[in-house]
């Protein structure tokens, strides 16, 4: 284990570790909880050097970037130095399922050896083919991966504006830190039963105590009523639960 992000940890101990052991190195495209990326250009870097295997979990990233949505690796042209690239027929493409991209050899490797694609089933022929849609539509429709990007960044400046803590690295996952579990579920009620938007509340082992969280992702069509409602609902709950806000004259 690396510390996060690290990769001069990450050199420290593959250096340390045997040159001639088999080596994997995993690693998430886009982390969902704080909404970062992973260093992929530096991670494939050192996998060349340490002639380690890369693995790259695109889930939260598929649909959402790069030119044809295929995900970050591909948005930052590292792609092509990827050994293994998974990711997700939901959360973007909303369907179900998922896939791995890796050469023929290492698919066949994973058929015959991973339990978990061995003791499971198919996708349904018509889950199949709504993913199918997904994909070709999503592939050509940059305009609706730009109007998710617009939609988050309104959404953070309009959280900033009422002085919401919010952890901010430039992705479309917008993470508002309430820091205490049992409010963080209070709101997430509240915002259901009174106002009719449904979040989830993120709470310990997911996250750091101390780190609880709502986590937004605005949606390309999420219309302006959409986002002056959710607004509204946060302000005055912030208030109702006598939360912490920055100094907005900062």
């Amino acid at each position: 284990m690396f510390r996060h992000n690290d990769l001069a940890h990450l050199r420290e101990l593959l250096e340390a570790d045997d040159r001639s052991a088999p080596k994997l190195i995993a690693i998430e495209s886009l982390y969902s909880m704080d909404g970062d990326f992973g260093p992929i250009e530096g991670i494939c870097d050192l996998a060349e050097e340490f002639d380690a295997i890369t693995y790259v979990d695109e889930v939260h990233a598929v649909g959402m970037y790069g030119r044809r949505g295929s995900g970050v690796a591909a948005r930052d042209w590292q792609a092509h130095r990827v050994d293994i690239i998974n990711g997700t027929l939901a959360k973007a493409y909303g369907v179900m399922g998922g896939y791995v991209a890796a050469s023929a050899r290492m698919c066949d490797a994973l058929r015959s050896y991973a339990p978990g694609f061995i003791f499971t089933t198919s996708l349904a022929p018509a889950i199949a083919a709504g993913a199918t849609a997904s994909v070709r539509i999503l592939k050509s429709d940059q305009a609706r991966r730009d109007r998710l990007q617009v939609q988050a960044n309104v959404l953070k400046t309009r959280l900033r504006a009422l002085g919401l803590p919010l952890i901010d690295h430039g992705s479309h996952i917008v993470p508002v830190i309430v820091g205490d579990p049992v409010h963080t579920k209070l709101l997430s009620d509240m915002l259901l039963e009174d106002h009719g938007i449904y979040v989830q509340p993120i709470n310990y082992p997911t996250v750091p105590r101390g780190t609880e969280r709502l986590r937004f992702t605005p949606s390309p069509v999420h219309g302006q009523d959409d986002m002056e409602h959710l607004i509204k609902a946060m302000d005055a709950l912030w208030s109702h639960c006598e939360l912490n806000r920055s100094d907005l004259s900062a």
